[in-house]
This record gives C-alpha cells, structure tokens and sequence, in this order.
C-alpha cells in the first residue's frame, strides 16, 4: 500500500491538511488493502478517492467486489484488525452501494481542510502503483 498512501499524502500536502494526516494515511492503508484482500476480483482494480468538504476530509475506496465490510466481533489474530482501526480513528465510517461491487468510506474532521481545487481521485489497476488525475476536462470547441 505505499503506493495508496504516497498519494494520499500528496493530496493532504497539496491541500495544505495538516491535523490528523497519521490516522487518514493508516485508514487509507487499510481500506486499500481490504479492497485488495477481499474486494477485487482478477483483473480488476480499486479506485481511491479524497474529498475535502467544510471542516474534514472524505477516503473513498470502490472496489468492485461482493459482500459488506463488518468490524469483527471477536478480537482478531495478526489480520483482521483493519476495520478495528477504522473504526477507532475515523469520526465516521460506512459502506454504500456501486454497481458492481461497494464503497467504503471513512471521515475526518480537520481545521484546515478546505480546499478550493477539485478533489483528486486515482484507479488504481492491480499490479500497479495510484496514480493521480483529476476529473476529466471537457473538451472546448
């Protein structure tokens, strides 16, 4: 996931985000390797999103794989504490439907969030490294 996590860190940087950037780059570490993990099925790959709004920050990871994440019950072993950490770090955190598959998202107050740019988002093929780009310009005649 350094690939996931150097990215957002560009992102946060870019920003100008400078509270809580530890607890955004271990969740986006571990929604990205759940996604990967569980989430995408061979030959496809995960897309990751960062979304400022107001007073926070928004990580979005879509995959296009079945089931709903669930924070473990029982206190897991070495894996499984993924969703554990999300859910002691984030202020909030969720799953919402896509077609195909889901998005896991988890929110973050900051006080310095706001960002006039576009948000920035990366697809992120398997067997390969985030890349960034912004939404797609149209084209003017």
């Amino acid at each position: 996931m350094p690939g996931a996590r150097a990215f957002a860190r560009r992102v946060l940087d870019d920003w100008g985000v400078r509270g809580r950037t530890d607890d955004v780059l271990l969740c986006v570490s571990e929604l990205a390797t759940n996604a990967l993990l569980h989430g995408v099925p061979p030959g496809r790959g995960f897309l990751l999103r960062l979304l400022p709004y107001a007073d926070g920050i928004r990580v979005e990871v879509h995959d296009s794989g079945g089931g709903v994440p669930a924070v473990p019950e029982d206190a897991p072993d070495e894996s499984g504490r993924g969703l554990l950490l999300v859910n002691g770090l984030a202020d909030k955190w969720g799953v919402g439907e896509r077609a195909p598959g889901k998005v896991v998202w988890c929110e973050f107050a900051t006080t310095d969030a706001a960002c006039p740019r576009p948000p920035r988002w990366s697809p992120v093929p398997p067997g390969s490294s985030p890349r960034s780009a912004g939404p797609p310009t149209p084209a003017i005649p």
